[in-house]
C-alpha cells in the first residue's frame, strides 16, 4: 500500500499543465500591473490618436 501511495505522489502527468498555468498567471499579473502603472500615458496616447483622426476625416 505504501508503494502505491509513494507512486501516486511522484506522478508527473499534470505537472506541465500546472507549470503553464503558473506562467500564464504571472504574465497576466505583470501585464495588469504595467497597464495600471502606465494608465495615464496610455490614455493620453489614445486621446491624441483620436483627435488626429478626427481632424483628418472630411
Amino acid at each position: 500500500m505504501l508503494f502505491y501511495l509513494l507512486h501516486w505522489l511522484r506522478r508527473e502527468e499534470g505537472q506541465d499543465l500546472a507549470e503553464y498555468a503558473l506562467i500564464i498567471a504571472l504574465v497576466s499579473i505583470m501585464l495588469v500591473a504595467a497597464l495600471t502603472a502606465l494608465r495615464g500615458n496610455i490614455s493620453t496616447i489614445f486621446s491624441t490618436i483620436g483627435s488626429v483622426l478626427a481632424e483628418a476625416s472630411p
